[in-house]
């Protein structure tokens, strides 16, 4: 069976007023990106966006042409982060609530609530965060608070364009121990879902630690779990003192090969047991936000990604839901996108599709 192919989706570029605020006017994920700079001789900064620039998300043409370029690549639909933290509080919702209320791109989405508080943070110089301050709280105030982010969705979970596995509209949590509401949370949902005459939820949840915490997080009434194996302690694989003694002497960020790290992004878990779904990994460089405190990927080429895709599409084909994820379709920030750049430019498009239409 072909995979079904969702890669995850920041809904960031596009000023906000709380971003106004925190981090000063016209502030958007593109000012990281464009001030990066290379912080070792053969690091690649600044990552340039290249056939879509440095786009703004509040215009209609730009999430087309989003979800044309995902098509090209063989990726069945996007995965919008979505940030509810309560009591009516959230953020950047207006790139998706656009794409609900016009109907447009004609693209299939589900949602993943990224339920933990944001911070501003402080690193001190081996990459321990020192201190950080909070600047809008995760809270989890109860059903009636379950009820309103619900409804809030209703329109989206209504939507022809909403992704179902098994019939069931999947929703995934990105922080299921968060809080020990997550199980009332589902069974919250699951029960508005029935009263307003829509199918059940399929909950997963995203874990980086899949072998310690899958079968508690099945205990908790998830139906899957996303196992994303970019665990950080395969880049920062040495010990803290060797780490701090490198990072005062070279002042760099931590750095591992990608060919390296591609055959650990999945395991005999997510290739045989329907209930653990691999992630894809195009790239990873997480210094524009984190500077030397980052950590990151190198020679993160087309042709190693293509080799990659190979590797974790052809696996799960047998399985009853041939489910991947890609992490992620447009994280700049992290070095972490699909979508063009001026280095490969469809490189990573191309390569993915050719994989596609080899399975196809």
């Amino acid at each position: 069976m072909k995979p079904q192919i969702i890669a995850f989706y920041l809904p960031q570029y596009h000023p906000t007023p709380h971003n106004d605020e925190w981090w000063g006017k016209g502030f958007t994920e593109w000012t990281n990106v464009a001030k990066a700079k290379p912080l070792f001789h053969g690091h690649e900064q600044p990552k340039i966006p290249a056939d879509l620039g440095f786009y703004d998300l509040r215009l209609a043409e730009v999430r087309e042409q989003q979800a044309e370029l995902a098509r090209e690549a063989g990726v069945d639909g996007f995965c919008y982060y979505e940030y509810w933290f309560g009591n009516g509080h959230e953020e950047l919702e207006r790139p998706f609530r656009e794409v609900v209320e016009s109907g447009k791109p004609d693209f299939p989405f589900c949602l993943c609530w990224a339920n933990e508080s944001w911070y501003q943070k402080f690193w001190n110089i081996d990459g321990a965060v020192v201190d950080k301050r909070i600047l809008a709280e995760q809270r989890y105030l109860g059903v009636e608070d379950y009820k309103a982010h619900f409804m809030a969705r209703l329109d989206a979970f209504k939507d022809e364009r909403y992704v179902r596995v098994e019939g069931k509209l999947l929703y995934l949590i990105y922080q299921p121990f968060d809080s020990p509401e997550i199980s009332t949370f589902m069974q919250t949902w699951q029960r508005l879902a029935k009263e307003n005459g829509l199918p059940e939820f399929y909950f997963a949840a995203f874990t980086y630690h899949a072998d310690k915490e899958g079968g508690e997080i099945m205990s908790l009434g998830f139906d899957a779990v996303v196992s994303c194996r970019n665990n950080r302690n395969r880049v920062r694989n040495l010990s803290w003192l060797v780490r701090k003694v490198m990072s005062k002497l070279f002042q760099r960020p931590r750095t591992i090969a990608y060919k390296k790290v591609w055959p650990k992004l999945i395991s005999d878990l997510e290739r045989t047991d329907n209930r653990y779904i691999p992630v894809i990994m195009p790239n990873w460089d997480h210094t524009p936000r984190s500077g030397v405190n980052g950590d990151l990927f190198t020679g993160c080429t087309p042709q190693e990604f293509g080799k990659h895709c190979e590797d974790v599409l052809s696996s799960v084909c047998a399985k009853q839901n041939p489910l991947v994820f890609i992490k992620s379709w447009n994280e700049w920030g992290e070095g972490n996108y699909m979508e063009p750049d001026m280095k490969y430019g469809k490189g990573m498009i191309k390569a993915l599709r050719k994989v596609v239409d080899k399975l196809s």
